[in-house]
């Protein structure tokens, strides 16, 4: 085997050169003896690390078949391979992130801590988030011998700002719309709050004119057992946009065809159009919560309505919504303003109650 390290001598003084990392570095001595000795040491140690190296795969060979020569690559075609639907697609895509390039075809047996810790410094949101995901997935099928970064180490997965679309955009970009479906689009995402998905796929048949109510359940949850669809109502301005479209079928024939993304790329063309910025078509959704926050709606009816049963993701949606308190003083008074006092017809009036004896018995007596 090629020794690692090798030995020279610079002004008296004894160095080693790594042949691999092409580094140099002084021994501190200018006895040959004790230089030939620390020389050794280090190709022993470096001997040493390959051979346990190469029985380590020798055992994961024989215990784990394809273990020592499994990618990253492979891990990601295995869990798109578990995938349908718009997941398949998103998991595609993010297998063509050009930081992951790389690992892509790195063995899961050759990988270090730096590999992951190098790509998640240059990469994105999504890289983070990805990257995490396809980590446990191989540390759940037991294709890594130990967590290539622990838990408590990976960076936090830090978002970007998202922001509710105010009142003031969405009519702007309702009012520069000239397509009829894609304008009571972004009419029905304002008024219900759903998700752009969500309301794309609407059809005719969830529809209850006469109970004036729309009824759905959100795409993601559609698979999840005990899901009940919430039946949320309208009023006048969203029945004339739910009159408007097609009687029987989709609500939004060309909407419910396209893929999410195009959607999106759609409305952002329109914001870049009127100078719109910092807004998504899920800005909508922040839109509905901060709005039904503002105005004291109960938040479990909030909670059925965006999909959500968690308070907590609630409240992220509703956070930025400005509520004005009343005083307690105030709320108290208006509260005993709203009591009506019931006095049944059965009780005498006070003047009579006054009386020892009821109006009979005074005239009998008299």
């Amino acid at each position: 085997m090629k020794s690692r390290f090798i030995l020279f001598r610079r002004c008296g003084v004894f160095y080693i050169e790594d042949r691999d990392k092409k580094t140099q570095r002084s021994l501190r001595t200018k006895d040959s003896q004790e230089a030939d000795r620390l020389l050794a040491a280090h190709n022993e140690a470096s001997h040493q690390k390959m051979i346990n190296l190469q029985m380590a795969r020798v055992y994961i060979a024989a215990s784990v078949p394809g273990m020592e020569t499994r990618t990253w690559s492979e891990v990601f075609d295995e869990i798109i391979r578990t995938k349908k639907g718009p997941t398949h697609y998103r998991w595609g895509t993010a297998k063509k992130d050009v930081f992951l390039e790389n690992l892509l075809k790195k063995k899961l047996i050759e990988t270090t801590a730096q590999d992951f810790l190098d790509i998640l410094a240059a990469g994105t949101v999504s890289t983070n988030v990805f990257l995490r995901r396809v980590h446990n997935f191989a540390a759940d099928m037991n294709w890594i011998l130990s967590p290539v970064i622990p838990k408590r180490q990976w960076p936090p997965v830090r978002h970007g700002e998202k922001r509710a679309i105010t009142s003031q955009e969405h009519e702007r970009i309702v009012a520069r719309e000239v397509n009829d479906e894609r304008r009571d689009f972004y009419e029905m995402l304002w008024h219900f709050g759903g998700s752009q998905g969500d309301i794309a796929l609407l059809r005719a048949d969830d529809i209850d004119w006469q109970a004036r109510s729309v009824s759905f359940v959100r795409t993601k949850l559609r698979n999840r057992e005990g899901m009940t669809p919430p039946i949320v109502s309208f009023g006048p301005k969203a029945e004339a946009i739910l009159r408007r479209r097609p009687a029987a079928g989709p609500l939004f024939p060309y909407l419910s065809t396209v893929r999410s993304s195009d959607r999106a790329t759609e409305f952002k063309q329109r914001c870049q159009g009127l100078k719109i910025s910092g807004v998504t078509l899920h800005s909508y959704r922040y839109s509905w919560a901060e709005r039904a926050a503002e105005a004291g709606y109960p938040e479990r009816f909030a909670m059925q309505a965006l999909g959500h049963a968690s308070k907590a993701v609630h409240r992220v949606y509703a956070r930025k919504a400005k509520s004005k308190i009343p005083s307690l003083e105030t709320f108290q008074a208006e509260a005993r303003e709203k009591i009506i006092p019931f006095v049944p017809e059965s009780i005498a009036p006070l003047a009579d109650l006054q009386n020892p004896l009821s109006p009979p018995q005074a005239e009998g007596a008299r």
